[in-house]
């Protein structure tokens, strides 16, 4: 499996903890997620070319955080390729009415200055919009885990809904989680719903490469 990028060109990932992974502590410059397992994946499997990774995700951020620092850690670098994964703590903090929280219709707005800033300010940049997921089944009780799986699909609607606006790629995260919860516990991906463990990073890393290739 071949992926589109060139030698020679750049893939920036920007988001949240999920692709943070430690990669501003004992684990940089990568991380310790999919970030890195993608990069240890297109070094077995294309060992004749040279690409630059750079890991941009930042623990707790919301798609405000990342327009916030769009400038400086995204539009500075000038990627050939940006891949995006952000809205779990968007969704989470207004679930949770924490200071700060705001509507998924405003979710979208930014979301989509986001990607109009980057489309005029780097026209050639490819785009891989990865959606928000959360790994449990539990869709039967009034927990917490009921609301934010019955809120998440407004979420994904947006990056869904920007996809097309903007012909990006896309990686459907949350209904590949889905689809492996018919068939093992959740446990084997995740600790909780939210952070996957490395079984659940590599899921991420393998539809991206796919979304790639």
């Amino acid at each position: 499996m071949s992926i589109q990028l060139k030698s020679g060109e750049k893939i920036l990932f920007i988001g949240d903890s999920i692709t943070d992974c430690g990669r501003r502590g004992g684990e940089i410059p990568y991380g310790s997620g999919y970030v890195k397992i993608f990069r240890d994946m297109f070094i077995a499997r294309e060992p004749g070319k040279r690409i630059e990774i750079i890991n941009k995700g930042i623990s707790g951020n919301t798609a405000e955080d990342l327009r916030n620092r769009w400038f400086d850690d995204m539009l500075h670098f000038k990627p050939e390729w940006l891949s995006i994964k952000i809205g779990i703590n968007d969704l989470h903090r207004f679930l949770r009415k924490t200071e700060g929280s705001y509507p998924v219709v405003r979710f979208k707005e930014i979301y989509d200055e986001i990607l109009s800033l980057t489309v005029n300010s780097l026209p050639e940049t490819k785009i891989l919009l990865i959606d928000p997921f959360y790994i449990s089944s539990d869709a039967a009780t009034a927990s917490f885990r009921t609301k934010v799986l019955e809120m998440l699909p407004h979420y994904i609607a947006v990056v869904h809904d920007m996809s097309k606006k903007y012909n990006t790629l896309l990686v459907e995260t949350h209904d590949a989680f889905q689809d492996l919860l018919k068939y093992y516990e959740s446990d084997t991906f995740c600790p909780e719903p939210v952070h996957p463990n490395q079984t659940g990073h590599l899921v991420i890393a393998e539809k991206i490469y796919q979304a790639l290739s």
